[in-house]
C-alpha cells in the first residue's frame, strides 16, 4: 500500500487478539520471575508483598482504560508521543521521546534479552554470564564482555530482522509466544496452588501485616516495625520493580497507525492486557507464599524466585521448566518491544525530530532504519552492563510522563472540548486523579528516600532539552536550504 506520494504506507493488519497480545507479551518479560525477592526484603511481609503488587496493578489498570480516550481521539503512530504533543507542546514530547529512546525502551530491551541468555545458560551452560569471552582495562574501568552478552545482541538483531520484514511476521511471533507464556504462567500457578504447603501459608500469613526490614541473608534487621514515614519508603522502592514489571503495556498505542478500528481496539486491549497481566502477577505472588518459606522469597539465588517456587513444585525438573518459561516470555516479550518502539521514532523523523531517514517505511511498510538504529543502542546497552541501573534510574522518569500524559486527558478536555472522542476515560475525572496522585506521592517517595533512583533519570531527561533546539535549529536551517534549492 502506498501514499499519494508513492511512499510505503503503513498497513492495518492487527486486531484486538493481536493488540492484547502486544500489551500483555510486552509486560511479561522476566519481572515477575524475580523482583518478588527484592519487594519481600523492603516490606518484609506476605501481605505487604501482594499489596505492592495489587496497588500497581490497579494504578496500570487505572492509566491503561485513561489512555483509551487518548488513542481513540489520535489513532496514529507514535502513542504517547502523539498525546503528549497534542496536550502540551513538541519539547514536552520530544523529551519523552529522548528517554524513551535513551533508555526507557532501549534499555528495557538489553535487560531483556540479557535475562533470555542467562536463562538460556541453565540449558546450555557454555552461554552463561559467567564464560568471559572477551576482557580488557579501559582507564580505571575493567570492560569485559560474557557469552551472555554476545547471545542477548544476537537474539536482538534477529527479532528486529524479523520485524523489518513486515508487521505480520512480528505478529504472528507475538502472538505464539505469548499465548504459551501465558498459558505456562497460569499452568504454573495452577501447580503451585496444588502443591500448597499449608505450614508455609500459615507461617508466612499468622503475621502478614507487619511491615519490617529484611537483611540480604532473610534475617530480621532488628530495627522491627517500620514507622509510617519509614514504611511509605519502603512501598515507593518496592514498587520500582513491580512498576518496572508492569511496565510497557502502552506499547500498543504507537502501533496505532497498523491497528484495525484503532479508535476501538486500542483502548480495548490495554483494558484486557493489563487486566489479564495483573490478575497474573497477584496470583503468582500468593502461589510464592504457598509453596515458599518469606525466607526463602527474600534469599532466593540472585532472586530468581520462580526458579525457587518451581524447584519446590515440580522438585529437580522444576529449574528446566522455568527456565523453558522464562526463555519463552523474555523471546516474547522483546519481540512485542522492537515492533513498537521504531514507531515512535517514526513518528518524531515525521515532526523533524529524529534523524531523517527513521520517518521512511521500508518496502514491507515498517520503519527499518528505525528498527537498526534501536537495536544498535539496546545492543550497546547490552554490552555497557548498565542497563539494570538505568531502568532503576528510570522508573521514576516512566512514572512522571504517565503522569504527564493523563492530565493531558484534562488539558485536552478544556482545549478540545467539541473533539471527536469514541471513548471516554472510564472514571473521569475520579480515576485519572487518583492515578495521579499516587503517581506523584510515589515519585516524591522516591526523591526523598531512594534519590540515587531519581535525579540520574531526571538528568536523562534534561539532557533531552538541549539536544531539542539543536535539532530545531538544524530542521530550520534544513528548511531554508531545501527552499533556496
Amino acid at each position: 500500500m502506498k501514499n499519494n506520494s508513492g511512499q510505503p504506507k503503513m498497513k492495518h493488519e492487527l486486531g484486538l487478539l493481536d493488540g492484547t497480545m502486544l500489551v500483555a507479551g510486552s509486560m511479561i518479560g522476566s519481572g515477575i520471575f524475580i523482583v518478588s525477592a527484592d519487594i519481600t526484603r523492603n516490606v518484609g511481609s506476605a501481605g505487604w508483598l501482594i499489596l505492592v503488587w495489587i496497588i500497581t496493578g490497579f494504578m496500570t489498570i487505572t492509566a491503561a482504560v485513561s489512555y483509551g480516550e487518548l488513542s481513540a481521539m489520535f489513532p496514529k503512530a507514535g502513542g504517547q508521543y502523539v498525546y503528549l504533543k497534542e496536550a502540551y507542546n513538541k519539547l514536552i514530547a520530544f523529551l519523552y521521546g529522548w528517554s524513551f529512546f535513551a533508555v526507557i525502551q532501549t534499555g528495557t530491551i538489553a535487560a531483556v534479552g540479557v535475562a533470555f541468555s542467562k536463562f538460556t545458560a541453565y540449558l546450555v551452560p557454555a552461554v552463561s554470564e559467567d564464560n568471559i569471552l572477551f576482557s580488557t582495562q579501559i582507564g580505571s574501568s575493567h570492560f569485559t564482555v560474557s557469552a551472555a552478552q554476545l547471545v542477548s545482541i544476537v537474539v536482538i538483531l534477529l527479532l528486529t530482522f524479523i520485524n523489518t520484514k513486515g508487521v505480520k511476521s512480528g505478529k504472528i511471533i507475538q502472538n505464539i509466544f505469548t499465548l504459551t507464556k501465558l498459558l505456562s504462567l497460569f499452568g504454573l500457578i495452577i501447580f503451585g496452588f496444588i502443591a500448597l504447603k499449608g505450614d508455609v501459608w500459615h507461617a508466612n500469613w499468622s503475621n502478614a501485616w507487619n511491615m519490617h526490614k529484611l537483611n540480604a541473608d532473610g534475617t530480621d534487621n532488628g530495627i522491627g516495625s517500620l514507622t509510617l514515614a519509614a514504611a511509605l519508603g519502603a512501598i515507593a522502592a518496592s514498587m520500582v520493580g513491580s512498576i518496572f514489571s508492569s511496565d510497557a503495556w502502552n506499547n500498543v498505542t504507537f502501533i496505532a497507525g497498523e491497528m484495525n478500528n484503532p479508535k476501538r481496539n486500542i483502548g480495548l486491549s490495554l483494558f484486557l492486557g493489563t487486566l489479564i497481566v495483573t490478575i497474573i502477577y497477584v496470583s503468582a505472588n500468593v502461589m510464592y507464599t504457598g509453596v515458599l518459606p518469606l525466607h526463602d522469597i527474600a534469599t532466593a539465588n540472585k532472586d530468581r524466585v520462580a526458579v525457587a517456587a518451581s524447584h519446590a513444585i515440580f522438585g529437580d525438573l522444576g529449574t528446566l521448566v522455568i527456565a523453558l518459561m522464562i526463555m519463552i516470555s523474555t523471546f516474547g516479550c522483546n519481540n512485542g518491544l522492537i515492533m513498537a518502539g521504531a514507531r515512535v521514532y517514526y513518528t518524531m523523523a515525521k515532526d523533524g525530530l529524529f534523524f531523517k531517514r527513521t520517518g521512511t517505511l521500508n518496502k514491507f511498510a515498517v520503519p527499518e532504519f528505525g528498527l537498526w538504529v534501536q537495536a544498535i543502542v539496546a545492543s550497546i546497552l547490552c554490552l555497557s552492563g548498565r542497563y539494570g541501573d538505568l531502568l532503576d534510574m528510570i522508573s521514576f522518569v516512566v512514572v512522571i510522563f504517565y503522569v504527564l500524559t493523563i492530565f493531558g486527558i484534562y488539558i485536552l478536555r478544556v482545549k478540545r472540548p467539541d473533539a471527536e472522542r469514541p471513548y471516554k476515560a472510564f472514571g473521569y475525572p475520579v480515576l485519572p486523579a487518583i492515578y495521579m496522585i499516587m503517581g506523584i506521592a510515589f515519585c516524591i517517595l522516591l526523591i526523598i528516600y531512594k534519590p540515587n533512583f531519581t535525579w540520574p533519570g531526571l538528568i536523562i531527561v534534561l539532557i533531552g532539552i538541549p539536544i531539542y533546539y539543536l535539532t530545531q535549529r538544524y530542521s530550520k536551517h534544513e528548511d531554508q536550504t531545501d527552499l533556496v534549492s
